[in-house]
């Protein structure tokens, strides 16, 4: 089995429940075909180097899996025919520092998904907030 990456690009204007059914529906696809998913990089929305299709930007996915060779085609083919779907690319990784980056970069995807997020407490117009700094001289040893 090979490690493979697929980055794919859904349009801006999906509602948050469109954009988690067409993610659930490229793993449902992945698992289908006998793909093992390691991890899901939800990016988030951000800017395109250039337009697409009119879409100044887009919701980017990362999904990182192991597969056969033959379930990349299924894959990509899906992704084609998939209205929603701007743009894709899928990496293969093969040589041992691939691999190795490739582990990383999945342990790295596990780890901000199982990280808590903290509660940020809002501050009132009432309170002020003061910071005291300390500034401290040194001179280097002759």
């Amino acid at each position: 089995m090979n490690n493979y990456e697929t980055l794919y690009v859904l349009k801006p204007t999906l509602t948050d429940e469109e954009t988690a059914a067409n993610i659930a529906k490229i793993e449902e696809i992945l698992v289908k075909n006998g793909a093992e998913i390691l991890a899901t990089n939800k990016m988030g929305m951000r800017r395109l180097a250039y337009p697409v299709q009119k879409n100044e930007r887009g919701v980017y996915t990362i999904v990182y899996f192991k597969a056969e060779g033959t379930i990349v085609n299924e894959l990509e083919r899906n992704l084609k025919f998939n209205e929603e779907v701007i743009k894709y690319l899928t990496v293969k990784y093969t040589k041992q520092k691939e691999v190795t980056q490739f582990e990383k970069l999945v342990t790295a995807a596990n780890f901000v998904k199982e990280e808590p997020k903290e509660e940020v407490t809002p501050v009132t117009k009432t309170e002020t907030v003061t910071e005291a700094t300390e500034v401290v001289a040194t001179t280097p040893e002759a």
